[in-house]
């Protein structure tokens, strides 16, 4: 199974480490193909060595070969957006990873859209029993 991973590089870069635990627990599921967002020497800017263009268009065929989408979505990054409602329109199954805060609450075109799963966690491993739910219904 491919799995396009999703998580915030422009929007900024504080998730790394929760980004690297979802990234290795996904590998028990298949392959990883956007695992370089959860890289702790990714900078805020993205990749240095690609265009914008490049950039989009690599993750998109990335995308078009993708099983699924799994997306952590704490982190408000336009890019993650973007990327989940090209999933949606592709028709591709979609699993949203968010930590509840005082500060913020999960984006409605994100909870309201009846194509998007959404798993509230505190902890990654009290994330772990919903994510292999997910997998098993795929």
């Amino acid at each position: 199974m491919n799995i396009y991973f999703a998580g915030s590089i422009r929007g900024g870069r504080k998730d790394a480490g929760i980004y690297a635990l979802i990234v290795e627990w996904l590998r028990n599921y298949g392959n990883v193909l956007t695992e370089h967002v959860a890289s702790p020497g990714l900078i805020p800017g993205g990749e240095e060595n690609l265009s914008d263009a490049g950039i989009h268009n690599r993750d998109m065929n990335w995308l078009q070969r993708a099983d699924t989408l799994i997306a952590e979505v704490t982190l408000p990054s336009l890019g993650v957006g973007y990327e989940i409602g090209r999933a949606v329109e592709l028709k591709k199954p979609v699993l949203c990873l968010f930590r509840p805060n005082e500060d913020q609450d999960l984006s409605a075109m994100i909870a309201g859209c009846p194509a998007i799963s959404i798993i509230r966690y505190n902890k990654f491993q009290d994330a772990t029993p919903e994510i292999e739910r997910f997998f098993r219904q795929l």
